[in-house]
């Protein structure tokens, strides 16, 4: 399979040592013949449904993500099952997901957050036990507070974090995941130790929109997608985004550095396969997930939530997660999270 090279840019290592990786738009590889891909993925389901895990609650990114390439492989290979397995930042979902060894009909979406919370929680299990088929799209994070705040500003939480960091609760996903990480760096921008944190994890983005909203937090990091409903509405109140420029969709957002604070991070989201799958079967989901991401319905699904088309097959991705494992292992141990 021919293929060229991709891209990716790298942030410049932060003050504090911390290098974040993010992803550009990329790949690519021959055009697909559409009837022969189908045909052929149709061939390695036969019988079976392809059924593809969001390892974490209902209205967080993987679930978006899940539910998303379930809308656009729609006309790829007809019905497919999507279904949840929540906690400990993916790693209980994949600790099931790595009992369909040699299974090419299961799916599952992984990402920054799982790479983190292996690493967090001390998973037995890792993306080592998977095969990587693809990383899709990037998602900015959000810094957030309830729309009655008295925090109006990044300058007002900074104040509040020199002033008393272990009294600004901080709800988040996750726990070694994106946005763990984030609180990390910021409080190691403002000059706190991120050991003294209020980090209060949830395993869905609903329940952490649930701890915002009444009360139990101070503020929310979580990505773009999840919160913009509620920023759109009014009940959250958005202070920056983490990317280098502002999202799309929140385009009257300033990003951190634009706040003075100097972070900047990008979540990206993929998917893997069991281990054991020929590499005859790791060619075919490869090329079914790449021409999904070429159909109308996806393309839609980017400008809609405004995702970063990140999009990187095969031995690229393998690399890529490779390099992306050390990194995240050498952040969470910078910040006192690991």
């Amino acid at each position: 399979m021919e293929r060229r090279s991709s891209t990716a840019r790298l942030i410049r290592w932060v003050p504090w040592a911390v290098a974040v990786l993010v992803t550009a738009s990329v790949v690519a590889t021959a055009p697909a013949d559409s009837a022969h891909s189908g045909s052929t993925a149709a061939q390695l389901l036969g019988d079976r449904q392809l059924r593809i895990m969001a390892p974490a609650a209902p209205g967080g990114g993987w679930d978006q993500t899940a539910r998303e390439m379930q809308a656009s492989l729609q006309e790829l290979v007809g019905r497919t099952e999507v279904y949840n397995v929540t906690g400990a930042g993916g790693t209980i979902g994949l600790s099931q997901f790595v009992r369909y060894e040699g299974d090419p009909s299961q799916l599952m979406a992984t990402g920054l957050i799982m790479v983190g919370a292996v690493k967090a929680n001390k998973s037995p299990v890792s993306l080592a036990d998977t095969t990587p088929l693809i990383r899709l799209t990037t998602d900015a994070e959000v810094v957030a507070v309830p729309a009655e705040s008295p925090l109006r500003s990044m300058s007002d939480l900074v104040n509040a974090m020199r002033t008393d960091l272990p009294s600004v609760s901080i709800a988040g996903g996750s726990a070694g995941g994106a946005e763990q990480i984030l609180a990390g760096l910021l409080a190691q921008a403002v000059g706190a130790d991120p050991a003294k944190m209020s980090y209060v994890a949830h395993s869905g983005g609903g329940e952490m929109l649930s701890t915002l909203l009444s009360g139990r937090a101070t503020i929310a990091i979580s990505g773009v997608s999840e919160l913009e409903p509620q920023i759109k509405s009014g009940q959250v109140r958005a202070l920056a985004v983490s990317s280098a420029q502002r999202a799309p969709t929140l385009p009257d957002v300033p990003t951190l550095r634009e706040t003075g604070v100097d972070v900047e991070l990008d979540n990206w989201r993929g998917v893997v396969a069991p281990k054991g799958i020929s590499a005859e079967q790791e060619h075919v989901l490869e090329q079914l997930l790449l021409e999904m991401t070429r159909t109308p319905q996806w393309r839609a699904t980017l400008a809609e939530r405004g995702w970063g088309d990140a999009t990187l097959v095969g031995p690229e991705f393998e690399e890529f997660l490779r390099v992306e494992q050390d990194r995240v292992s050498k952040v969470l141990d910078q910040i006192g999270l690991g």
